[in-house]
């Protein structure tokens, strides 16, 4: 299953971040970001609470009413114990802001799609020859996309994933760069729009950045 959804990952181009999101409007938000195009979710592990069964109830419950229309995933995922709380709540993709190797191959152990993060060179390689399916390079919007460029020179072979700092004025130079695509939070998911229950904000919002992120191709 993780090599159909890499490939569907490398055609969708974007994943939406969805971090702090109360589970009464959760549904609302998602739904918002489907009918704008975002067919990847994921959701973080909120490690300041430690409330992490809030992110797990959340995830089960997208995976069921989006079943077969968006995949779940989950961010923030720092240890081995995240991993199998995601997967137990149905996520199949695990996302991490750290090269972490336990945890990629756990991850790959329960044949789910693992995106470390890294930023350097070495650290990239190391969660690519750790078994990486994508490598996720953060804080991207941190540095201008030359960087991205000067990377896939000496390691063209490794998928990489922009995050952070990114939105639809950006996506496409980092995709132009070398980027596969990016993951996209509170510039999609604006919290100002959800708690005013501006939802059409959120679909406008992915149309343009799908839009962005297509013409890049």
């Amino acid at each position: 299953m993780e090599n159909r959804l890499v490939k569907d990952m490398e055609e969708a181009k974007v994943i939406s971040i969805l971090r702090g999101i109360e589970k009464n409007t959760i549904l609302k938000v998602a739904e918002a970001l489907y009918k704008g195009g975002i067919r990847f979710l994921e959701v973080t592990f909120d490690h300041a609470s430690q409330d992490f069964q809030k992110t797990q109830d959340a995830i089960t419950t997208l995976c069921r009413e989006f079943q077969g229309r968006m995949e779940i995933g989950a961010g923030t995922v720092t240890t081995i114990e995240l991993v199998h709380k995601a997967a137990e709540a149905g996520a199949k993709f695990i996302i991490s802001p750290d090269c972490n190797e336990d945890v990629i191959n756990e991850t790959k152990k329960l044949g789910l799609v693992s995106i470390p993060g890294a930023f350097t060179a070495s650290e990239i390689l190391k969660a690519h020859y750790a078994g990486a399916d994508f490598v996720k390079v953060f804080p991207a919007g941190n540095m201008d996309p030359s960087y991205i460029k000067a990377l896939r020179g000496p390691i063209p072979q490794v998928k990489l994933m922009a995050v952070g700092g990114i939105d639809a004025s950006n996506i496409a130079a980092y995709i132009k760069a070398g980027c596969i695509g990016a993951g996209v939070g509170g510039k999609l998911a604006n919290k100002k729009a959800i708690e005013e229950g501006k939802f059409e904000l959120l679909t406008e919002a992915a149309k343009e950045l799908i839009q962005a992120a297509k013409e890049a191709i």
